[in-house]
């Protein structure tokens, strides 16, 4: 990868660009998406299609120096989440650094839609649901050894989740969509960093970043970081 913003007089090895995504200490919340040239999230309905390997460098880099992965219920049934660690190229750069093997998948959804025995119904997965959610369904997730974080009455308060996964030692938190969570997470203000992928491709017909909703008002942001790889741009955008 080179350099654009700042710009880099020689081309960046895996040490520098995992170097470049090394997050401030404390809280923190990223949410980390890529996307085509028209806007696109998915092909076929899924973010595969839009991958390359900068995108999925990337994607390793931030997974290894998170304390949580923030997913919506959908977006992790539809792209077959399972465990962090499970990734053996995640897990050994977590290692490198320091970190634990393996990091939480923290489902959010208002139904508590996640079943017994899903791939992910086992610890240490965290599901954040609503006070409205079937209790025993949740009292059924609970008893599989899924950690059941209610936060809100009749939808997820985001806000109240992420003090909740602080509290539990989960400060840094990668959010990897879909477009739902990423909209609702940036209009309860609580994303501090966007990490974005641009593929140089058009697909059309398909949602944007932040799905068919807008904003109650347009954000602001700041780009910090801009890389490029066989035309994949990879910025970095502050929320702060």
């Amino acid at each position: 990868m080179r350099g654009l913003l700042p710009p880099s007089e020689s081309w960046l090895d895996a040490t520098a660009v995992v170097e470049s995504y090394r997050p401030p200490p404390g809280r923190f919340v990223r949410a980390n998406f890529v996307h085509a040239l028209d806007g696109a999230t998915s092909v076929d309905g899924a973010s595969a299609g839009l991958g390359s390997d900068a995108d999925h460098q990337v994607f390793t880099v931030l997974r290894a120096w998170c304390d949580a992965v923030l997913v919506g219920h959908g977006t992790a049934s539809g792209e077959g989440y399972g465990p962090v660690g499970a990734d053996a190229e995640v897990a050994e750069l977590r290692a490198e650094l320091g970190r634990p093997a393996d990091a939480p998948v923290v489902v959010v959804s208002r139904r508590a839609s996640l079943a017994p025995g899903d791939r992910l119904s086992a610890p240490p997965t965290v599901l954040v649901t609503c006070a409205s959610a079937d209790p025993d369904r949740r009292s059924a997730l609970t008893e599989a050894g899924v950690q059941v974080l209610v936060c809100g009455e009749d939808d997820v308060d985001l806000p109240a989740a992420l003090d909740a996964l602080a509290a539990r030692g989960l400060e840094q938190v990668l959010c990897e969509g879909g477009p739902s969570l990423v909209r609702a997470a940036v209009a309860a203000d609580v994303v501090d960093e966007l990490c974005l992928t641009t593929a140089p491709l058009l697909v059309g017909g398909a949602a944007g970043l932040l799905g068919d909703h807008g904003l109650p008002t347009p954000r602001a942001v700041r780009l910090v970081q801009l890389l490029e790889e066989d035309g994949v741009l990879l910025a970095r955008y502050s929320l702060r």
